[in-house]
């Protein structure tokens, strides 16, 4: 449960935050812990938009390109942002958004900074999101920057779909050869296996091991599928939490043409976020800080926070600080170096973003074309098995005679 407080530092000071604790007195403990005494301790109280999100329901990416791109042609045209906000609830038949709409309307009203709301739900709205709609809210460029934001989700929305466009057959082949795999070995094999093994005749030891297997598995199918089942369950929520993430994403990193894909487009994410973040008027340190948030791969995030506060903090040009990490291509930080110098850096980190884009898209193609011939092999190996478990026999017996 969040509370709310108010409370006088040691400098005498007031501030006021968030705390979360299971019941008062662990709100207090830990605002005490803080070295803060506390004026006023509240509760808060979920909002509906909370509330929604408890039900399952979710703002998807298609939902933040329509705000920001209907926001930003509204507020282009001259409406006034309270008006914007109540037309679009007006039309939004969608409960979460029309929550999230009403929530802003009413943060508006107190008098609080528009980006409260965003920044309220961390989950859903990146920092680098809410820190351009601050950066806007300040300078007075909203419009412009509900606009960049519209074309950034557009981008990302669009290689979303391409890389899932990209999986899809092999997806398909995936379960498909799963299912016909489970129909050979539960069904064909224990007939075939029943047939020679119940003949009295003795097949050879590697024939008689898959007849075994097929049989079991023939007699045990409920079970078997109900195994399997439970697995993929057990796997699927697994790898929802943050342990499971970041065991799939270690085991992704072990893997070589994977690997590349997520470099790539943790490159790609990283230019087109300080590229946006530059251009609405963010600090380049601040920037890049905030950049290390938004990307998924460890390596990078720690790469761009050295560059913050170890290179550029301490007197070093962009273009210096970023040639002293090698996780980054010698043609990124050379661009960058260039770019600096020129005083172009946000437009070459735009190029570069759309530069990595086209990057990704060849690297998922060939991620893609290694894994269809690996599933082909393995399932050419085990229906290979079974036809060479079926042939031995048949091969003794003609021999017999």
């Amino acid at each position: 449960m969040k509370f709310s407080y108010k409370a006088v530092g040691p400098d005498g000071r007031v501030s006021e935050g968030q705390v979360d604790a299971d019941a008062m007195n662990g709100a207090l403990t830990q605002i005490s812990g803080m070295g803060l005494k506390p004026i006023t301790v509240k509760p808060i109280k979920k909002t509906a938009f909370q509330l929604n999100l408890l039900k399952g329901q979710r703002i998807t990416l298609e939902d933040k390109v329509f705000l920001t791109r209907y926001l930003s042609l509204m507020l282009k045209v001259g409406t006034d942002l309270f008006k914007a906000i109540d037309i679009l609830i007006e039309d939004f038949d969608k409960p979460a958004v029309k929550s999230l709409l009403m929530e802003m309307r009413t943060n508006l009203g107190k008098g609080n900074p528009f980006y409260m709301t965003f920044a309220q739900h961390p989950k859903l709205f990146s920092p680098v999101f809410v820190s351009l709609i601050k950066s806007g809210e300040v300078s007075g460029n909203l419009e412009k920057v509900f606009d960049q934001l519209s074309v950034s989700l557009e981008k990302d929305k669009d290689l979303e779909n391409k890389i899932k466009s990209s999986l899809t057959y092999p997806a398909i082949l995936a379960v498909g050869s799963i299912l016909v795999l489970i129909l050979l070995v539960s069904y064909s094999l224990p007939k075939i296996a029943g047939v020679f093994m119940q003949g009295g005749m003795k097949p050879p030891a590697f024939s008689n091991f898959v007849f075994t297997v097929g049989l079991f598995m023939g007699g045990h199918l409920a079970i078997i599928l109900f195994l399997l089942v439970s697995i993929v369950a057990g796997a699927f929520f697994f790898f929802r939490t943050l342990v499971g993430k970041r065991f799939a994403y270690d085991l992704a990193l072990r893997v070589p043409v994977i690997k590349n894909v997520i470099k790539q487009i943790a490159i790609q994410r990283f230019a087109s976020t300080l590229s946006s973040l530059l251009a609405s008027g963010v600090g380049i340190v601040d920037a890049l800080e905030i950049s290390a948030d938004s990307i998924g791969m460890p390596e990078l995030q720690d790469a761009l926070r050295r560059i913050a506060r170890e290179g550029i903090s301490k007197g070093l040009t962009v273009g210096d600080a970023f040639r002293r990490e090698p996780i980054f291509p010698k043609a990124v930080s050379n661009l960058i170096a260039v770019s600096e110098k020129s005083g172009h850096l946000e437009n070459i980190l735009a190029t570069l973003a759309e530069f990595y884009t086209g990057e990704i898209e060849n690297a998922v193609k060939s991620m893609v074309s290694f894994i269809e011939p690996v599933m082909l092999v393995l399932i050419g190996i085990i229906v290979g098995t079974i036809a060479l478990a079926v042939i031995l026999p048949v091969y003794q017996l003609t021999a017999s005679f």
